[in-house]
């Protein structure tokens, strides 16, 4: 009979010929263990995902809830279900004024498409304008406006009229202008090793975005619910975003997105066309429940407040002569390794040793550092010191 492992490789669509490939039976809070016991420390929280650990209990509990109640009904937007009501009226209340219309998606990437088309809509303009490096999604929408062409170029055509500005350059944003529908911005690349930018520039791209007329979209996708230390990154900039994108630890380990923007904005998709934007599971109801839940988890356990601790630990710890240098901001730290072949087989070390890291699909030679809010300071320690002696021991290593 097929081994599980067989059946991996022969049914599901793979999209590499190297997949990690490890087989987890179960996960639990920051750890996650495979069909042999072996426990692994899980310090890329699933890309992101996994901001309050694997399985919280209280969002298992609020899971368990909803499902006895019931699951899909209806195409969204259609009924009143509570918890889309609910979450979306927990979103509004952690936004800035004005932001208080939420739309409910499955993803990510489904969210930036949302938001892109509303922003054509409402501006009446075609041009996006993006910058270098940035990830948004792989559907062709959000890939359109990624800023990578090695990723692109092969699924060509792709959306016309969209720009690329160089990150972090004020000179560059002359080139917003009233022909801009929206500029899509991450307030900390998610994918170029966690590049971060400066408060000057984001407050001058978001001046002249008001200037000419775009809306900016913060791509809050990686950097939301908590994981830089604020509710959302755009909170650092001392800005306010026209629409805004969620997903990944919003969801608590359930797939789940949103965008959000202003009543009058959102209210573009209402007519000409009526049904501007439409999803069948956007905003499941069960997937809803447990995001209201990661809210609650995030506030009662005030794991916000924590983050500049952990984050100094982090900082304190990730010093070796290997190391070139460490970007991010909070609980997302990149670590410079030199090259993708050091990089790797620290990477690789690291998992025999029962930690879980990763590279960025835009910078290889650095290593990712995202653990779940609620590690403690202890697991985090111990999770750092065994990535230490694993940069330490390749570094030796290299030297012959």
């Amino acid at each position: 009979m097929p081994s599980q492992r067989q059946l991996f490789l022969k049914h599901l669509a793979q999209t590499s010929d190297f997949p990690l490939g490890l087989e987890i039976e179960r996960a639990e809070g920051i750890y996650m263990y495979d069909v042999n016991g072996k426990r692994y420390a899980d310090l890329i929280s699933g890309i992101g995902v996994s901001n309050v650990g694997h399985r919280h209990p209280k969002v298992v509990a609020a899971i368990h809830a909803q499902v006895d109640k019931y699951m899909h009904l209806m195409v969204y937007g259609e009924y009143i279900q509570s918890p889309q009501v609910q979450l979306a009226k927990r979103i509004a209340e952690l936004m800035p004024a004005g932001l208080d219309n939420v739309y409910l998606t499955n993803s990510g990437t489904e969210a930036v498409e949302g938001a892109l088309k509303l922003a054509k809509r409402y501006t009446g303009r075609t041009e996006l304008i993006t910058f270098k490096d940035t990830y948004h999604g792989s559907t062709h929408g959000a890939l359109s406006v990624m800023g990578n062409e090695h990723f692109k170029n092969a699924f060509r055509p792709l959306l016309p009229d969209v720009q690329i500005l160089a990150y972090n350059v004020t000179a560059e944003l002359t080139r917003i202008s009233t022909r801009t529908a929206a500029v899509i911005v991450e307030s900390v690349q998610g994918e170029a090793g966690y590049q971060t930018p400066c408060t000057p520039w984001m407050q001058a791209l978001s001046a002249r975005c008001s200037e000419v007329g775009a809306l900016l979209i913060l791509d809050e996708i990686q950097t939301g619910m908590g994981r830089t230390g604020k509710m959302f990154g755009f909170e650092h900039y001392g800005i306010v975003p026209d629409v805004v994108t969620l997903a990944k630890g919003l969801g608590g380990g359930l797939p789940i997105g949103a965008f959000v923007a202003s009543a009058t904005i959102m209210g573009a998709f209402k007519s000409d066309p009526i049904l501007g934007h439409i999803t069948t599971f956007g905003g499941n109801p069960v997937c809803a429940a447990a995001a209201c839940a990661v809210i609650d988890v995030l506030q009662e356990a005030q794991l916000l407040a924590q983050v500049p601790a952990k984050n100094a630990l982090m900082l304190q710890l990730l010093q070796h002569p290997a190391i070139l240098r460490v970007t991010g901001k909070g609980l997302m730290l990149a670590v410079d390794l030199g090259t993708f072949a050091f990089n790797k087989a620290v990477i690789d070390r690291c998992l025999e040793q029962g930690v879980i890291t990763d590279w960025f699909l835009f910078n290889d030679r650095s290593l990712r550092l995202a653990p779940p809010l609620t590690i403690t300071l202890n697991e985090l320690e111990s999770a750092l010191q065994t990535v230490l002696a694993c940069i330490a021991a390749e570094f030796e290593r290299s030297k012959f």
